[in-house]
């Protein structure tokens, strides 16, 4: 029977002379820990102006309950206190559904922005780290050709 034979120092002496660079991981860890704040930045100042949005429509909104909530002398002006609340109700429904979407359009433009920029960094990251790789690879190749 053929015993094996064992490559553990092969491998502990070839993986030896590939050095790896941490420096790598950690700039790799800032940019994405950099990204993530610029995306969440976007998000909450997205979610602050839509609760401004918001509590200026509610405020609106109550302010045109009023004469509707108060008493009238005639059924018809009843009638008329809803309508009058129903079109001003539409019309600020309006002005804030457009407020709401140039958040969004707001966000939707800085989001594109941040990942072309990301992508951009990412790429130039690679190409650095894989020169670096290329070189260092090369010359752990021509150490083990040298021991070999």
């Amino acid at each position: 029977m053929a015993t094996p034979t064992d490559f553990t120092k092969t491998m502990t002496d070839m993986m030896g002379m590939f050095p790896v660079d941490t420096a790598a991981m950690t700039d790799a860890f800032k940019t994405q820990a950099l990204f993530a704040e610029r995306m969440s930045r976007v998000a909450l100042d997205a979610a602050e102006r839509s609760a401004e949005i918001q509590h200026k429509w509610t405020r609106e909104t109550l302010a045109k309950m009023a004469p509707v909530a108060t008493v009238k002398d005639d059924a018809a002006d009843y009638a008329k206190a809803m309508t009058d609340f129903a079109s001003s109700a539409a019309e600020v429904s309006a002005e804030n559904m457009s407020a709401f979407a140039e958040v969004a359009k707001k966000v939707q433009m800085e989001t594109v922005e941040l990942m072309l920029a990301a992508g951009r960094e990412v790429q130039s990251d690679a190409t650095e780290v894989m020169q670096k790789a290329t070189a260092q690879a090369s010359t752990a190749a021509k150490k083990t050709a040298k021991a070999a």
